[in-house]
Order: C-alpha cells, then sequence, then structure tokens
C-alpha cells in the first residue's frame, strides 16, 4: 500500500498541528504548509516527536506498523502566494487538502474586515485554483458552527438553516462552503467535506502541542490557561444573565484530538467518492463558561478568579451539536468529556508557560 499524500493548509496551527501527528499515525504522508504567522515552525518539530513516540508505543495504524511512519514534509508559505504554493504542489503529487489556514479571530475581524475578507477568500480561491491545476479535487474544509447564527433550536443539525453571520470571520467561513458547493456544482469531479467545528479545546496529551495564541487570548480555554499559569489576573465572564442552567453561555466543547481524528475519518469516508457533504464535529453536550472554569479548577487544583462582564454583542446563549450524522456516516464519536479537555489544556499550558517560546 504507497502512502497517500495529504497537503495540510495551516499545519503549524492549533487544529492543523493534532490533525498532522493523526495523519502521520493513520499512514499518510503530510505536507504541511503555514506561513508561521500566527504558529511556530517548534510544532512541527514536536508533531514529528509526538508521532514517534505513538510508533514505539504501538498506537499507531496497521499500516504504519507494517511500514513505518509517513513522510512529514513542511514548507513555509502564505496560500496567497501562488507561485510558491505551485512550487508545492509540483514537488510532489498531491492526493487531497485539508485546508485550516486562515485569520481566525472574531473581534480583530470586526476591526479588520478587508483584511480578514482578503486573507481567508483569496487564500482559498488561490489554493483551489493550483489544486484544480494539478488534478487535486478533494477537500475537506476547516468550516465552524457560526454559520448556523443564533440557533431556532438545540442540538442543531445539519439541515439546520445556516443564518446570517455576526462577524466577517463568520462570513468567510460561511462564503467558503458557498464557493466550494459552487465548485462541484460546476465540476462533478470534485469531493468537498465542510466540516462544522463547535469549540475546540484541549491539547494533545504528551503536553507537547497545544493551543498558543499570540498576545491576549480571544478563546475561553486558553484565557482561563493563562489565568491559571498566572499570565493574567482573572478569567472575563461575558453574560450572566442568559436563559441556561447558571447564566452564562452554553457552548459544546470537543477535545482537539477528538476533532482531529474526525478530519482523518471525514478523509476516509471520502475515498473514491465526489460531491459535497456537511458534518457537525462535536460532543453532543453543552458545557456552560462556569461549567469549563470549575473543570479547569479541577485540573489545576485551585480556585480560579472571574469577573461577570455585560453580555458581548453577537454572543448567543447556547450553542451544541447533533453528531449523529458523523457517527452514522463516518463512524466517529468524540471519546474525550469536558474534565480530560481541561487536564489536557492545563498539561500544555503548565509545562509551556509562554506556548513555543520555551
Amino acid at each position: 500500500m504507497s502512502k497517500k499524500n495529504i497537503l495540510v493548509t495551516g499545519g503549524a496551527g492549533f487544529i492543523g498541528s493534532h490533525t498532522c501527528v493523526e495523519l502521520l499515525t493513520a499512514g499518510y504522508n503530510v505536507i504541511a504548509v503555514d506561513d508561521l504567522s500566527n504558529s511556530s515552525a517548534q510544532a512541527i518539530e514536536r508533531v514529528r516527536q509526538i508521532a514517534q513516540m505513538e510508533l514505539e508505543a504501538g498506537r499507531v495504524a496497521e499500516v504504519v506498523r507494517a511500514q513505518g511512519l509517513g513522510k512529514l514534509m513542511f514548507h513555509q508559505v502564505n496560500i496567497l502566494d501562488r507561485v510558491a504554493l505551485d512550487q508545492v504542489f509540483s514537488q510532489q503529487p498531491v492526493d487531497a487538502v485539508i485546508h485550516f489556514a486562515g485569520f481566525k479571530a472574531v473581534g480583530e475581524s470586526v476591526e479588520k474586515p478587508l483584511e480578514y475578507y482578503h486573507n481567508n477568500l483569496t487564500g482559498t480561491f488561490t489554493l483551489c485554483d493550483v489544486m484544480r491545476e494539478h488534478g487535486c479535487r478533494t477537500i475537506v474544509f476547516s468550516s465552524s458552527a457560526t454559520v448556523y447564527g443564533d440557533p431556532d433550536c438545540v442540538p442543531l443539525t445539519e439541515v439546520a438553516q445556516k443564518k446570517n453571520a455576526t462577524n466577517p470571520y463568520g462570513w468567510t467561513k460561511w462564503m467558503i462552503e458557498q464557493v466550494l458547493t459552487d465548485l462541484y456544482t460546476a465540476d462533478d469531479r470534485w469531493n468537498v467535506a465542510l466540516l462544522r467545528y463547535f469549540n475546540p479545546i484541549g491539547a494533545h496529551p504528551s503536553g507537547l502541542i497545544g493551543e498558543d495564541p499570540k498576545g491576549i487570548p480571544n478563546n475561553l480555554v486558553p484565557y482561563v490557561a493563562q489565568v491559571a499559569v498566572g499570565r493574567l489576573d482573572h478569567v472575563r465572564v461575558f453574560g450572566s444573565d442568559y436563559p441556561t442552567p447558571d447564566g452564562t453561555g452554553v457552548r459544546d466543547y470537543i477535545h482537539v484530538v477528538d476533532l482531529a481524528r474526525g478530519h482523518v475519518a471525514a478523509l476516509q469516508w471520502m475515498e473514491g467518492r465526489s460531491g459535497v457533504e456537511v458534518i457537525n464535529l462535536g460532543t453532543g453536550t453543552g458545557s456552560s463558561v462556569l461549567d469549563v472554569i470549575h473543570a479547569f479548577e479541577r485540573a489545576c487544583g485551585r480556585a480560579l478568579p472571574y469577573v461577570m462582564m455585560p453580555r458581548r454583542a453577537g454572543d448567543i446563549a447556547e450553542n451544541y451539536a447533533d453528531p449523529t450524522k458523523a457517527r452514522t456516516l463516518l463512524g466517529w464519536e468524540a471519546e474525550y468529556d469536558l474534565d480530560q479537555m481541561c487536564r489536557d489544556s492545563w498539561n500544555w499550558q503548565s509545562h509551556n508557560p509562554n506556548g513555543y517560546e520555551d
């Protein structure tokens, strides 16, 4: 069996690096592409280290035990750079692409809409055009539950209506889904999976890779983690009067390793197919902001100070997935619970208090 070559854009990022590990241990060659504007080359080196550890421990696919780990190649390339991206595709055949690369801070997208639309949309246009020129038409897209907007009911299934996004970041996800759908309409050789993530948190259990946001974190768990490690004074909880059990917002938090494995399951299911498939990746369980803080307190062994703040514009009360389709179609199901997610986040943050700078 020859190993397939999977190109991963944003391969040094939070979700991208964890997905590279799962691809390698499942028997794929990985071509990671990242401009390192919001990530670190250290993540790639640690991916290699983790994959070797998994091989030695026997936690790999049968093909990997028989043939050894695949290759992990890294190119520091911005996907807006068509010439550089074309060179990557020219160096080896690419069987499929997993597309993570993009700006992702919701608040920043409101302040810099032009930069977000240019980077996320034009980067995707360039990627797809280069893919097409090289005869590669299989793509797994890193989408988001933000496309559902403020849901009419939960849990959310894939047939729930897409609604207007509340920020430019969300609109880029919304639009790219449409672009990839239109590509298939124009050319039915395309094979597209739109994976709508809920709220990825956690870190690899080894503690070697995890989320390393630049500056003040935008997402809850890395913010809580930095309070736990002493880099920030307290957690800000936005909204305490939502119609939820404790008044704080409820979300579907999913372990990043579970999420990464979902991409491998999607690739395996897509083999030999064409079409467009929308699939939620979540646990199906909603947890409140206070649930997360208390789970992190259990992980780090001490109380964490938090301050209640007014609601933020655009935030919604609750949002969690119905993951039935992923289980039925892909044979995939989230395995980690909230306590494990927080333990792994703490393990990463406590051993890497300054992220990859250490």
